[in-house]
């Protein structure tokens, strides 16, 4: 059995919630840019993103939280503290 995949766990789906929750925020179109990846790392606590410049990840991502993730982090500077990726010791 292999490791966990983000691709299962609907990643797509984060993706274009995300994007579509963007461009909503015209506000945010010359701020904010969407790069897609193949694998960030954290397999087992996937879905994941991470927002730059501040390089906060997040983890275990669902399509419920990207309204949050866009008004708070992106918009607001503020992170989602629940969602915050814990680096195994």
């Amino acid at each position: 059995m292999g490791k966990p995949s983000c691709g299962p766990r609907g990643s797509g789906d984060l993706l274009a919630a995300l994007m579509d929750a963007l461009a909503q925020r015209q506000d945010l179109w010359t701020k904010v840019n969407v790069t897609p990846c193949g694998c960030l790392g954290p397999c087992f606590d996937g879905p994941s993103m991470v927002v730059y410049p501040e390089g906060v990840w997040y983890a275990g991502v669902k399509l419920s939280d990207i309204a949050e993730i866009v008004e708070k982090h992106m918009a607001g500077g503020q992170v989602v503290e629940r969602l915050v990726y814990k680096w195994p010791a």
